[in-house]
């Protein structure tokens, strides 16, 4: 039995911190890559901040993420809904409380035709399955708010080239990498699941877990406690396997 209190004070010491730095972490890297770094540069190093940035922007969306469980700050829906809010528009300029709604329906009817981030259609195939995905959340708004944030660098000295390549780049790779580890891979009908949540668990060690999505792929213990923030589901994890 897992004392409540405990993890409480818990969450509330380490989840902000954690946030801090992953937020802190991208913000660096991120006006580092668009506005410093050269792309006459070796190709391994604007590689390695591509797939720095890639990582840290899924990071930052699965803290948004625990802004929609409410497990970023317990019993502060302001604070979770302002911070996811900022979040996912940076992210790409979605709207925090349409994406909250979905992902609680995607728990509430996960692997079914009322899932929205399922593909009843295709659920083994992956293409067919990003597509449905990407364009449920992704529309003229996100485009209009990416225009500006273009413009925006370019007004203040960004190359337009590193616009795409430092920022669009990255981004469109961590929407895919959270997808495929989070979504697909945990979702589809592939093998039986271990129950009613249609949700199963990558078989990941912890880094490799954590550098793949952030823990999101242990994702049959993310719907059996939907609740627990993102570091606590390898803790969940070797529970269930006791």
């Amino acid at each position: 039995m897992v004392n409540t209190t405990k993890s409480s004070e818990a969450h509330r010491n380490l989840g902000p911190l954690y946030a801090a730095l992953i937020a802190a972490a991208w913000a660096t890297v991120h006006i580092y890559s668009v506005f410093f770094h050269p792309l006459s540069a070796p190709m391994w190093k604007t590689v390695a901040l591509i797939g720095l940035q890639c990582w840290l922007y899924t990071g930052l969306f699965i803290i948004a993420h625990d802004t929609m469980h409410g497990s970023l700050f317990r019993s502060n829906d302001r604070m979770n809904a302002a911070i996811g809010t900022g979040i996912l528009f940076v992210y790409a300029g979605f709207n925090w409380r349409k994406m909250r709604d979905a992902h609680h329906d995607h728990h509430k009817f996960s692997g079914t035709a009322k899932d929205p981030d399922f593909n009843a259609e295709n659920p083994r195939s992956f293409w067919p399955w990003y597509l449905k995905f990407f364009l449920t959340y992704f529309g003229w708004r996100q485009l209009v708010i990416l225009f500006g944030f273009t413009l925006t660098y370019i007004l203040l000295g960004a190359n337009y080239l590193s616009t795409i390549i430092m920022w669009a780049v990255p981004a469109i790779l961590s929407s895919v990498q959270l997808f495929y580890f989070g979504t697909f891979r945990t979702h589809r009908h592939a093998e039986d699941f271990p129950d009613a949540h249609n949700a199963r668990t990558n078989d990941f060690n912890g880094l490799a877990s954590l550098l793949s999505c952030f823990h999101f792929g242990y994702h049959h213990e993310h719907h059996l406690f939907p609740h627990e923030p993102w570091w606590r589901l390898p803790l969940r994890k070797r529970e269930t396997q006791i």
